[in-house]
């Protein structure tokens, strides 16, 4: 490990790396690293006030590493049939602002549970045109300290326990795949907040490198998820111009050869746009497209307008005539129950209008 420049995010590093920081900066007291690790992970604070250190140390310590939560600027909240639905408007430590969301789940129909969709950029550059954060562009990545960050905030400064996690927030995840496969490292960390692979989904709207990049991990227990939305090159590439990139022959073929263990299910989400994607020869090609990709579950979703709608939202009709179709070509369906509309935090409508607004005028010449 070569000479540090500034303080290390801990919140980056898993267990045994920060110990190996921890030697390197402060050899004399790199025996209660893995201590202070656990006790940042359950208190959100890197505290070295448990143990006998000098004025020296301590200080030593407090230059070499940080740990920084997400500040709260402000949380909003829905409730509605399946439970509260709460976005988390959070700062970073340069100003800018992101969101992640509770989302209220039933376990088995009886327990309810919480599932905390991530951010993973602020912005994105995919330019899907039926999402917030689309139109934002990329202003930059998280670093997977930051991405780590959103958790520990939630279990200890917003009280929320989730579940399970979704990186389906701000951002398209494999677009910053190193910082979010570091995150992984950190969240699934034994002696952090130690989730399994189980309760983690990615999802992507068709990064084939990062795809392939996190195939090449082999993590055959972490969840995938797709974002279709189109079965067909023209209208896919109209609505998201990720695919002039990887039409769907070439992403069908990498979904197809994703490492799967025995009971994987490949989630392929479809958000439901009358007059877009709604007609009887959009669920063919849906049919078509996942034929060869093993076992699939389709989640549709209905569509969200947000501040540019494309569309309007489908009626319940609409809704269930998609479905019947897609069933009737023996397809998987959980039709998803729309949390989070009224605020904004619903799929497709997280993102920050004035910041848009702010970057628009910067281009705009005087």
């Amino acid at each position: 490990m070569g000479p540090m420049s500034g303080p290390i995010d801990v919140l980056g590093l898993t267990a045994d790396e920060f110990a190996a920081a921890a030697r390197f900066a402060l050899p004399s007291a790199a025996g209660i690293a893995h201590d202070v690790y656990r006790g940042l992970f359950r208190t959100g604070r890197l505290d070295f006030s448990a143990w006998p250190l000098t004025a020296a140390s301590t200080a030593a310590w407090q230059a070499a590493f940080r740990a920084h939560l997400m500040e709260v600027a402000r949380v909003v909240d829905e409730d509605g049939p399946g439970g509260l639905t709460a976005k988390a408007i959070l700062r970073t430590h340069d100003g800018y602002e992101i969101e992640c969301v509770r989302i209220p789940m039933r376990v088995g129909g009886e327990r309810e549970s919480h599932t905390l969709c991530l951010s993973s950029q602020v912005g994105c550059r995919m330019g899907c045109t039926f999402c917030e954060t689309g139109r934002m562009g990329l202003i930059r990545q998280l670093s997977a300290g930051e991405i780590v960050a959103q958790v520990l905030t939630a279990w200890t400064t917003l009280g929320w326990s989730p579940r399970n996690l979704v990186f389906m927030g701000m951002g398209e995840a494999l677009d910053n795949a190193d910082n979010v496969v570091q995150a992984l490292r950190v969240l699934t960390d034994q002696r952090a907040l130690h989730y399994s692979h189980e309760r983690i989904t990615i999802c992507t709207s068709g990064h084939a490198d990062g795809i392939t990049k996190l195939a090449a991990l082999g993590w055959k227990r972490l969840n995938l998820s797709l974002s279709l939305n189109a079965a067909d090159d023209a209208r896919r590439s109209s609505i998201m111009p990720v695919n002039r990139r990887t039409p769907l022959a070439e992403l069908q073929r990498i979904l197809a050869a994703y490492p799967q263990r025995r009971n994987f299910t490949l989630g392929v989400n479809w958000c439901l746009m009358p007059g877009i994607n709604d007609s009887r020869e959009d669920a063919a090609r849906v049919a078509g497209f996942c034929r060869p990709l093993g076992r699939v579950l389709i989640n549709l979703i209905p569509y969200n307008p947000g501040n540019a709608p494309l569309t309007r939202a489908p009626d319940e009709a609409e809704i269930e005539r998609f479905v019947g179709w897609l069933r009737e070509d023996g397809l998987p369906v959980r039709r998803r129950i729309t949390k989070g509309r009224s605020i904004m935090a619903a799929c497709g409508q997280l993102g920050n209008v004035e910041l848009r607004k702010r970057r628009a005028a910067l281009r705009t010449p005087v």
